[in-house]
């Protein structure tokens, strides 16, 4: 495992020694990783009553490329921009009742994945495909575990959760598993033969 177990973007971004300009770049990442989960949001198959996005699928890539603290923070944005009403949820729809609703759960959950995922990032689980999926299967565990409790309640079933809210997606969410299990080992394998060009 690589000894440099660096989030993808502070390997990318070198660290200024002024705190302003590295807050300011923080916060740039993590919107612009809000707005890509949006973007990736809307598109969709309309099930009912979650429909299949590729949300999830940009959620964990965000918190594995941005690392556990930008990754918790960009999913949090993402749930603020959309209760105040930014078209940012599947399907363009926003507003609070979208978060205290059948779906809300989900939503919490990504701010918990993005935290998880990113945590094992940093750790080294994104230089490898398999350790990498493995993370990518966790952080799908959480959103699946806020999700379907959630939706479990207002279901009155737990049974029902699982079959509208879970069993659907695992075919899709393996697919996801298996690009991201691809994408960010060889992004940082690319960073690493950049650093050795230059090194030569």
């Amino acid at each position: 495992m690589a000894s440099d177990t660096r989030a993808l973007a502070d390997r990318l971004i070198t660290k200024s020694s002024t705190r302003a300009i590295n807050i300011t770049r923080d916060a740039g990442l993590i919107l612009a990783g809000s707005f890509f989960v949006a973007l990736l949001a809307q598109a969709q198959i309309p099930l009912q009553p979650v429909p299949v996005t590729l949300q999830t699928f940009g959620v964990l890539l965000i918190g594995a490329a941005l690392g556990s603290r930008r990754g918790a923070l960009t999913m949090l944005a993402y749930a603020i921009e959309g209760a105040a009403g930014l078209p940012v949820f599947a399907g363009g729809t926003s507003g609070i009742a979208k978060i205290v609703g059948p779906t809300g759960g989900y939503i919490i959950g990504f701010i918990f994945a993005g935290l998880l995922v990113g945590w094992l990032a940093e750790r080294g689980w994104d230089r490898t495909p398999w350790m990498m999926a493995l993370a990518m299967i966790a952080g799908n565990l959480v959103i699946y575990s806020f999700g379907a409790s959630w939706l479990a309640y207002w279901l009155h079933s737990f049974s029902l959760a699982l079959h509208f809210g879970v069993y659907p997606f695992l075919i899709g969410d393996l697919l996801k598993v298996i690009a991201a299990a691809i994408a960010l080992p060889l992004a940082h394998w690319l960073v690493n033969a950049v650093q050795l060009h230059k090194g030569k």
